[in-house]
């Protein structure tokens, strides 16, 4: 595993005319739940922070947290929530483009929190991100995922 995160590194920092956007950001999702808690909950929302360092051309890594909620989608279940903490990287295809992965650990407000993976895609401005998501909660064999939408403002 140590090798593939050098090799994907070499090679991320060999591309050239590309910028990555180190610093803060703050932002919301929202999202539509998807597999085995689609029956249960019928929309995800909730606020992202992260802050990335610049390793190289194009590409940063950083630290994400922040809160994400699934509603439930009748009475007969509580609205339920996580906290992820993960670590964070981004690479800048271009100018405008971005792709990124959250990867750590999402501690549940009731019950088993479990691995936290978000991959996305995304646009960039000056000073505003807009990407497309997919979330994935998992624990004892059972994933809590989402697919959506998302901004942030980079500070």
């Amino acid at each position: 595993m140590k090798k593939l995160i050098l090799c994907a590194a070499i090679a991320a920092f060999g591309f050239t005319n590309v910028s990555a956007q180190e610093g803060f950001t703050i932002g919301a999702h929202i999202g539509m739940p998807v597999g085995d808690f689609e029956d249960i909950s019928n929309f995800n929302f909730g606020a992202d922070v992260s802050y990335l360092w610049s390793v190289g051309e194009g590409f940063g890594v950083g630290v994400a947290s922040g809160y994400t909620n699934f509603s439930p989608d009748n009475d007969e279940f509580d609205s339920f929530g996580f906290i992820p903490v993960a670590g964070t990287a981004r690479y800048s295809l271009s100018d405008s483009w971005f792709i990124g992965a959250d990867l750590g650990y999402a501690i549940a407000t009731e019950g088993d929190g479990g691995i936290y993976y978000q991959p996305k895609v995304g646009f960039k401005t000056e000073s505003l991100d807009i990407f497309a998501f997919y979330k994935g909660i998992s624990s004892d064999g059972v994933t809590i995922a989402a697919i959506g939408v998302g901004m942030g403002f980079r500070l």
